[in-house]
């Protein structure tokens, strides 16, 4: 049995207890076992967790290298793992929306709307009029062709597709160098995302702004090289190399995507 001690300092406890369980499944059966779909926060701590244990090793794939939402392949540490073993069909979500656009929100909403829980549906990506594409549990697939026929107005078909038909935007991204009197939070993230300082703290204390994918509320929150910043809807920041200028500031350089 995996040690069920850290549950006590894990922020999502029925997750990781459901992952450890998964992970004493690998171990007895010596099959590579998957979890849902998962969350960034949630891959973040469960990979923390599992690479400090020898039985067994872990894998997230989502399908492409920017998914958000990622399964994770669970084995004992004997095995091999690549991104094959994990099960995943991607899903063409086909309609004319040229006349009723449809938003992420709109999609998901549907596609939940048939009694499916969300921890089964991967990525959503919204192809303006022609409809969206998603990523999903395979076994979903022949439920969705069945159940899931509508989006706002329009009629949808649902179709599976392989991974070279799915349509990823790739990100943009920015190198940005700023020099700072802090690496506070408010004043590093303001920076980086081109906003002045009282909207970024308006962002950070209505919870909007995650580091490392962990919702921070503490403008005066301290970041260091290699921190993640997000805003939804604003794109993420990463943070690089901070060095320490003559005059004893911080110049800290970024790259934005969008």
């Amino acid at each position: 049995m995996l040690p069920r001690d850290l549950l006590d300092r894990t922020e999502n406890r029925e997750v990781i207890s459901r992952l450890l369980d998964l992970g004493d499944r690998a171990i007895q059966t010596w099959d590579v076992v998957c979890s849902d779909f998962l969350s960034p926060p949630e891959i973040t701590e469960a990979l923390q967790i599992f690479s400090r244990m020898t039985e067994i090793h872990c894998l997230a794939w989502g399908g492409y290298a920017q998914a958000e939402r990622q399964r994770l392949a669970i084995s004992r540490g004997e095995l091999p793992l690549d991104e094959s073993i994990v099960s995943l069909t991607p899903i063409s979500i086909s309609g004319n929306f040229l006349f009723d656009t449809a938003t992420h929100r709109d999609f998901l909403g549907a596609i939940l709307g048939t009694g499916i829980e969300r921890q089964k549906v991967g990525d959503v990506n919204v192809l303006g009029e022609k409809g969206a594409q998603a990523i999903v549990v395979p076994e979903l697939l022949e439920y969705l062709q069945i159940h899931f026929n509508q989006v706002r107005t329009v009629p949808v078909k649902v179709s599976a597709i392989s991974f070279d038909e799915l349509k990823i935007r790739v990100p943009v991204t920015k190198e940005l160098v700023s020099t700072e009197a802090s690496l506070r939070l408010d004043a590093i993230a303001s920076a980086g995302f081109g906003m002045s300082r009282s909207k970024m703290v308006d962002l950070i204390n209505g919870d909007d702004v995650r580091v490392n994918w962990k919702t921070i509320s503490q403008p005066s929150h301290q970041v260091k090289s290699g921190d993640l910043i997000a805003i939804r809807g604003k794109g993420r920041v990463t943070v690089g190399e901070i060095m320490i200028t003559k005059k004893e500031r911080f110049r800290v350089q970024m790259t934005r995507s969008v």
